[in-house]
């Protein structure tokens, strides 16, 4: 009698059964968290506009519902987490960077226009004879410090309770959610109540917080623990989309002025409150045409490269030299040298920065005491150059030392012995043997440090703040590179340019990437040489 050639499926084991319930247990977790993180981001998201974020939000949710609710697609399943990873960290923050660039976004172009009406609306509120007064209590869903800050008013004729956020449209609050005492709201349900002190010591902000009312009126904060409802000196109509001063009589409408849009009156005033909006290449026009701006970068972007360049070149060959001595079998107590040669690299290099910045006061500065000189290092900028090198390459020798000590450990002892049997010297086979087996592997490494270096903020901003500056001068110090003079200008004294220090950066992303490219391109004959 024949058999049955089939083979009957074989039982599953309990460890198998446990290992495939703890698997769909984990998938139910993480399917379950994403869902309810998009169910919380997707209103979120709407209300405040955020479109493109929205759509990264869906489609990632789309995107692990797909991959890991089936067993299909099993590349894809190990792919998603870091190419989703990788283009919400980088490729997202590069694209809202050049989104940027074409804006005027920064002081006085933050919002958009109808939000500068408001503010422009509610800032020209002014206090009648007969205006209401409501008693004020100031809270907060964040810090009591920063914000943001919403206000409650209590109408003590009426004990109706108000409450609205800046720029908002007052509302009136739900009598089960907040307590009032002795006719102030002492708690009131998700916020934190500011107390009094609290009140006074953020009272700078405070003091410009306002609540639209209608189009005509206003309420605006009048001390601590007050606030009045007030007239709209300027009135916004929607049809003519003009400001009009009821006082005066003047019409203030939109028109260009440089770049931006303003309301203007017929004398050519302008309010000061614009208004977040696309400028085409303007940044851009401004860097390259303006001869102060263009002449400040070119100067940062020499400097950059020598700092770059600079700095490569001494960590590299104060590393290599080190490497190459340690490396040698006669030198005794090697690893307890190779230790030694680490501490600067254990030592945080936020520490290690201020702590140099120190050494380098010209009255009390370590290097001037033992030294016994008066070298001014970070008053002088050619000296101050010399300070940030000098730091530079002491913080980042111990890196290049442990690639060129694991570099020259892998390379054969038998290619150095037939280079001594033909007759080179130790020198001949030092720069026409090692070194140029090692730069095989070290040369990646080196264009990767270099592209590091020129954007090296930390070393610049913690050791001489890009200073010393030249009298009348506040974009670019002395030892600026171009990421350093990115940051002054969008978060400068003068106010922030975001817009602008966006389109700065944009241009520096083009030029490390290309230059970049170009070292990469020469590495490649270095692999000529296997």
């Amino acid at each position: 009698m024949d058999s049955d050639p089939t083979p009957s499926p074989r039982a599953a084991t309990p460890r198998e059964r446990t290992t495939t319930i703890l698997s769909v247990l984990v998938r139910v977790l993480v399917l379950g968290a994403a869902l309810s993180a998009a169910v919380y981001l997707v209103p979120l998201l709407v209300s405040y506009k955020m479109w493109m974020w929205l759509v990264v939000v869906l489609l990632a949710t789309a995107a692990l519902f797909v991959l890991y609710s089936t067993k299909r697609f099993v590349p894809a399943k190990y792919l998603f987490p870091g190419s989703f990873f990788l283009a919400v960290f980088l490729i997202v923050p590069i694209i809202l960077t050049i989104q940027t660039a074409f804006t005027n976004f920064g002081d006085g172009f933050r919002g958009t226009k109808e939000e500068a009406i408001t503010t422009i609306t509610n800032n020209s509120v002014v206090q009648a004879a007969d205006s209401p007064i409501y008693n004020l209590t100031v809270a907060t869903t964040g810090s009591a410090v920063d914000g943001p800050f919403s206000l409650f008013l209590v109408d003590p004729d009426t004990e109706e309770v108000l409450y609205g956020a800046d720029g908002e449209t007052v509302q009136e609050a739900d009598p089960q959610a907040v307590t009032v005492t002795d006719g102030y709201v002492t708690a009131a349900e998700g916020y934190t109540i500011l107390t009094p002190k609290e009140v006074n010591a953020a009272y700078e902000a405070i003091s410009t917080l306002s609540l639209t009312v209608s189009d005509t009126t206003a309420i605006k904060v009048q001390g601590v623990r007050n606030a009045f409802e007030g007239t709209k000196r300027l009135v916004y109509d929607e049809a003519s989309d003009s400001i009009t001063n009821t006082d005066t009589g003047e019409v203030y409408t939109v028109q260009k002025v440089g770049d931006s849009d303003y309301f203007v009156n017929a004398a050519g005033d302008k309010l000061s409150q614009s208004w977040k909006q696309n400028v085409g290449l303007a940044n851009f026009e401004r860097l390259f045409t303006n001869s102060s701006i263009g002449s400040q970068f070119f100067k940062a972007f020499t400097w950059t490269l020598v700092f770059a360049f600079g700095s490569v070149l001494l960590t590299f060959g104060l590393g290599y030299f080190l490497a190459l001595t340690l490396n040698d079998d006669r030198v005794r107590g090697r690893r307890l040298y190779r230790s030694f040669m680490l501490l600067p690299y254990a030592v945080p290099g936020f520490i290690s920065l201020l702590v140099w910045s120190n050494f380098y006061n010209k009255d009390f500065g370590l290097i001037n005491e033992m030294l016994h000189l008066s070298v001014n290092w970070l008053g002088d900028p050619t000296w101050a150059k010399v300070a940030v090198l000098l730091t530079n390459t002491w913080m980042g020798f111990p890196y290049m030392f442990i690639v060129c000590t694991g570099a020259l450990q892998s390379i054969p002892h038998d290619v150095r012995e037939a280079a001594t049997i033909d007759g080179a010297s130790a020198w001949q086979t030092t720069t026409r043997v090692t070194t140029p087996l090692l730069l095989v592997s070290v040369a990646p490494l080196l264009v990767s440090t270099f592209a590091f270096n020129f954007n090296n903020f930390n070393a610049i901003q913690l050791l001489t703040e890009g200073g010393p500056f030249p009298a009348g001068e506040y974009t670019r110090g002395g030892t600026d590179i171009l990421i350093s003079m990115v940051y002054r200008i969008a978060f400068g004294g003068s106010g922030a340019d975001y817009g602008f220090a966006s389109a700065v950066s944009v241009v520096l992303f083009a030029i490390t990437g290309v230059m970049a490219a170009l070292q990469f391109r020469a590495t490649r004959r270095l692999e000529d040489i296997h």
